[in-house]
């Protein structure tokens, strides 16, 4: 299933090979660049109660198991390809109520979306500290977008690089939804 997954988002994300030949992306910067960028989010991580890894056995019900609020940090770069990118992403999370700390790093791949923004797939490694059911390891996958400030009509304020607000989902191995959204800084 995962092979599965990892395919399709990288099926849907592929660029056409007429994009290698433009001069510029739709928001006005160089078609071929490295775009670094930091940020912070907020979000909400929700483990399944399904018994089948070992931060969901023996949870007695959603109720026990290690859910939590999280802030999250983190940095990356980007490597523009015509209307497409392709990246890497580091993460570092405080949680509370049930979660204690969560980082990890992900690819990302995805395309160029309006004047300044962005959709993406992502997956790579997370790691979880919980407060009750100890430390675990594995994948983590997720989606989501970018909208920039030309998006939202504020195309002057911010130019082609500023600040842009991210929404996104990931999931860690199928067992949980971890929603987030904040914003993130483009150099």
């Amino acid at each position: 299933m995962k092979k599965l997954l990892l395919a399709a988002l990288v099926g849907a994300t592929m660029i056409p090979a007429a994009a290698f030949a433009q001069d510029t992306a739709p928001d006005g910067t160089a078609a071929f660049a490295i775009e670094p960028y930091f940020g912070i989010q907020g979000g909400y991580h929700d483990f399944d109660s399904d018994n089948r890894g070992p931060l969901t056995s023996n949870c007695n019900g959603a109720s026990g198991c290690p859910d939590g609020g999280l802030v999250e940090g983190f940095a990356g770069a980007n490597v523009a390809v015509g209307p497409g990118f392709v990246g890497v992403e580091g993460n570092v999370a405080k949680g509370f109520e049930g979660l204690d700390w969560e980082y990890g790093v992900m690819g990302r791949v995805g395309a160029r979306a309006g004047e300044s923004g962005l959709i993406y797939g992502k997956f790579g490694y997370q790691w979880v500290d919980t407060k009750d059911k100890g430390k675990d390891d594995n994948w983590a996958y997720g989606m989501g977008v970018e909208v920039g400030p030309k998006d939202i009509g504020l195309g002057g304020l911010t130019g082609n690089s500023g600040a842009r607000l991210r929404l996104e989902a990931t999931t860690y191995d199928f067992h949980s939804i971890r929603p987030m959204a904040g914003v993130v800084f483009h150099l």
